[in-house]
């Protein structure tokens, strides 16, 4: 084997000890997190038919899978590129008749065929909660608090969220502020890239205040108000402001109503985390529909590197190391096992207590301090 031969593919690599025992820690940190709020785990394949990956949410890419043909079937299979597509065919086919709202959480890896410019990573670690049945201004509350106690739990501060609202557009242009259906594209490009000049040129004059409509979320939502004063967004304008006296002053809230980006499938609500340390956002959620069952959903997905970006890859504080040299009394190791002590065993008379990181030293039925 040569150098070369041991290269992993771009977007792809080893978690080594240090940093995997971080990602083991968060991850259950944020899963008890979830627990304790009621929501199931489910663990889906990491591989399904390509069909069933995208035909279950709206915006869902399977350009963006990595795709190859099941030898048993001669179907199309795919590596999933999102474990929430997974967890709507669960809730529609083997908890279809499970009492609803249904509360339910996954941690797993996804797979990319390739990185985006801004994130590199083609491998990443998804961890996420739904309520199915559910896309009320309560559900939204619920799981905006989940996700802000899962940040914490992992150990994230200064924990912000930043609201939108991914159908304003298409509210606004039936009634209130009318835009033909083949310009509406061209008005939410406009609006996402907050640039008045081209919507104006889109035709979309009428929705400039919408880009003023930003910032923290007592004073956008007024802004909004205003906007609205036909009344088209009072119930979705009602919905945010029960979620922020829901939250309180438990993380910074803003709101942008008019970005799109990552809310593809996305109905009257959407949100993002962000965290003290960061590089990007720690994760995204809102409500959808899943289609085939056209059953309502809330819910938000976070991934894995952004959080230790957030709370770093420190190793745990080694207090209880014990070194157990050949021919110890394995029931007396057991038992300190089991009270709390990590144990590294002798497999040669050369091994040294030091040299392998340990602490302690068990001699005779007693751990003696290095």
């Amino acid at each position: 084997m040569t150098e070369q031969d041991d290269l992993l593919p771009i977007g792809l690599e080893d978690a080594l000890p240090q940093r995997a025992s971080a990602i083991s820690r968060t991850m259950r940190a944020v899963l008890d997190a979830m627990d304790s709020h009621g929501y199931d785990r489910v663990r889906p394949p990491l591989i399904e038919f390509e069909r069933s990956l995208a035909g279950r949410m709206e915006g869902v890419l399977t350009r963006r899978m990595a795709r190859f043909t099941d030898p048993e079937s001669l179907h199309t299979l795919a590596l999933r590129s999102d474990m929430t597509v997974q967890v709507g065919r669960i809730a529609a086919t083997g908890l279809a008749q499970a009492p609803r709202p249904l509360r339910l959480c996954y941690a797993g890896e996804v797979a990319l065929l390739r990185a985006d410019q801004l994130d590199p990573a083609r491998q990443r670690l998804q961890l996420g909660a739904e309520i199915i049945g559910a896309d009320s201004a309560n559900a939204a509350a619920e799981v905006v608090s989940v996700a802000i106690d899962a940040l914490k739990a992992a150990g994230v501060a200064n924990i912000s969220v930043d609201f939108t609202l991914p159908d304003l557009v298409d509210t606004l242009a039936e009634e209130a502020l009318p835009l033909a259906p083949d310009a509406r594209d061209a008005v939410r490009r406009e609006l996402d890239t907050k640039d008045a000049g081209g919507l104006r040129a889109a035709g979309g004059e009428d929705y400039l205040p919408l880009l003023y409509a930003t910032g923290p979320i007592d004073e956008a939502i007024e802004t909004l108000s205003v906007i609205d004063a036909g009344g088209v967004l009072a119930s979705r304008l009602d919905g945010l402001r029960h979620v922020a006296v829901t939250i309180g002053n438990r993380a910074r809230l803003t709101l942008d109503p008019t970005e799109r980006h990552g809310f593809e499938y996305q109905s009257w609500f959407g949100f993002t985390l962000y965290g003290e340390g960061a590089r990007g956002s720690l994760g995204r959620g809102g409500t959808y529909t899943i289609k085939g069952s056209d059953e309502a959903a809330t819910g938000f997905s976070l991934y894995m590197d952004q959080i230790l970006d957030a709370v770093g890859t420190q190793a745990r504080e080694v207090a209880n190391t014990l070194f157990l040299p050949l021919g110890h009394d394995r029931d007396i190791a057991a038992r300190l096992r089991a009270v709390g002590w990590r144990t590294i065993a002798a497999i040669d008379k050369d091994d040294e207590a030091d040299a392998l990181g340990c602490t302690h030293r068990l001699e005779g039925e007693a751990p003696r301090a290095l």
